[in-house]
């Protein structure tokens, strides 16, 4: 519990979804509770967020960090590869949202607030799993964010850009680059104003505009 407010952080060991926690955290956190959470097996979703909402009460914000970086060489051979991409980045991440969705919307007041990724904005092909699979949740929270805005439940999408965590350890680092905290600031600050996109950082949104407005023949030849 943050400043009297009720926050539950899913996949709460990534580091930008750290640093997130310790922002909430700082506001004045009463109480700090854990559970495990393993996103491939869906059949517990329910049982875990009746726990959590025993311990806590309902959850007026929710943060859903979790995700999965693949080896888009290895997805190209390895059919299994790609379909947990699209399992963990996807499938369990929409599962649980409808869950969720369910309960700030019978409570009529909440945030949903889930980390994507600017990948999804258009396929590239260094990372074309990875992008399709944020592609795909970034339509769904378009709808979602249209079902529960009338019951008073607002729906955050994040994209952030290149984040120098562990997962991307292996990546050359240049002027694009960002730590996690500055991610964690903007999320923590698009939640309090209530917003329902967000680039991180801010530049993000230009540069891929740019790249979305490319006519495809043009795209297609950029070493991307």
């Amino acid at each position: 519990m943050s400043g009297g407010r009720r926050v539950i952080i899913v996949g709460a060991t990534s580091a930008i979804a750290r640093t997130t926690a310790r922002l909430f955290a700082d506001e004045g956190a009463s109480q700090v509770v854990c559970f495990e959470f393993e996103a491939t097996v869906w059949p517990r979703f329910d049982a875990l967020f009746n726990a959590v909402e025993r311990h806590l009460g309902s959850p007026e914000i929710v943060l859903v960090a979790h995700g999965t970086l693949p080896d888009q060489m290895v997805c190209e051979t390895d059919l299994a590869a790609m379909r947990m991409a699209f399992e963990v980045n996807g499938l369990a991440t929409m599962t649980l949202l409808m869950l969720l969705a369910a309960r700030l919307e019978r409570q009529g007041h909440g945030t949903l607030a889930v980390i994507s990724s600017v990948a999804g904005d258009r396929g590239r092909r260094s990372n074309y799993v990875y992008g399709a699979s944020k592609a795909g949740l970034n339509t769904f929270l378009q709808g979602l964010r249209a079902r529960l805005g009338p019951a008073g439940v607002n729906v955050l999408t994040v994209k952030p850009g290149f984040v120098d965590t562990p997962m991307t350890d292996a990546f050359e680092k240049g002027l694009l680059w960002v730590q996690p905290d500055t991610v964690a600031r903007g999320i923590h600050g698009a939640i309090a104003k209530g917003r329902s996109e967000i680039y991180l950082p801010g530049f993000w949104r230009w540069i891929m505009l740019v790249l979305r407005l490319l006519p495809e023949r043009i795209f297609m030849r950029l070493p991307l």
